[in-house]
């Protein structure tokens, strides 16, 4: 069997693809928040601590000042605005939080303000799940979703994800997003459990393609389908066969044919 190197042209744009190969499964996040480092207030608090969000309806009710009544809706910055006080930031707090903040705040105008907050209504509370998984898209969020129920809820991992680096995206009070890498496959196992975060409202998880999956959707796309040659290769060596074409050039072929 003859066998030759490939080079030229083809062969430039092969060991270029190769290179970009080398990193196509690496996957970079900046800033990344470990699991271990988290806050207690990044974490979802126990039953019954819902915390306001952007579109409730609220109503802020004083008992002995009822002329400061009001019915909000919370808008999409957060925000509240009221009378004879600054607008405060009601997303992300409790109502017992909100309350005890608007008692401060009207304790410069009012004597001793005596008020309450009280839901009216929810907005609906989404979760985003992406990536590999078998229905990407929005989930309800009803109750507490842990990141591995959510999965679930799109219909599981794809063989082609990762599991071992799952992003989940949260958004922060203040407007910034959190970046938080979960080991998912861990907690599947139960070494870590920790690393099956509840979601809160609006979290975005992601779930990337693993390196091998990678590797092989470019070598279909950027190798077999770019390269008009069919090749066999070894990171050391990289040739094709052409004993056929050699066999056909001399006058041969195959001996059981005359």
């Amino acid at each position: 069997m003859t066998r030759r190197l490939l080079c030229g042209p083809s062969a430039r744009g092969l060991f270029v693809a190769l290179a970009l190969l080398g990193t196509s499964g690496c996957a970079t996040v900046s800033n990344p928040t470990k699991v271990s480092s988290l806050k207690p207030t990044d974490l979802v608090g126990a039953p019954g601590d819902y915390k306001i969000q952007a579109g409730d309806e609220i109503d802020v009710k004083f008992y002995f000042n009822p002329d400061l009544n009001e019915h909000l809706i919370v808008r999409p910055d957060g925000m509240i605005s009221l009378q004879l006080v600054p607008e405060i930031q009601a997303s992300g707090l409790t109502p017992k939080e909100l309350t005890e903040a608007l008692k401060k705040e009207y304790s410069r105008e009012l004597s001793k303000p005596e008020l309450t907050v009280i839901m009216r209504s929810f907005t609906a509370q989404r979760i985003f799940v992406g990536g590999e998984v078998g229905r990407p898209g929005d989930k309800p969020l009803l109750g507490t979703v842990t990141v591995l129920q959510a999965i679930a809820m799109a219909e599981g991992f794809r063989e082609t994800a990762k599991t071992t680096e799952v992003v989940l995206i949260r958004r922060r009070p203040d407007g910034h997003p959190q970046v938080i890498p979960l080991n998912i496959k861990a907690a599947i196992s139960g070494a870590d459990v920790s690393q099956d975060l509840a979601l809160m409202p609006y979290d975005v998880v992601h779930v990337p393609r693993s390196g091998l999956a990678t590797a092989n959707l470019f070598v279909d796309q950027a190798i077999r389908k770019m390269i008009p040659v069919s090749f066999g290769f070894r990171l050391d060596r990289i040739f094709f066969d052409e004993t056929s074409n050699q066999t056909n050039r001399d006058g041969g072929g195959d001996p059981s044919n005359p």
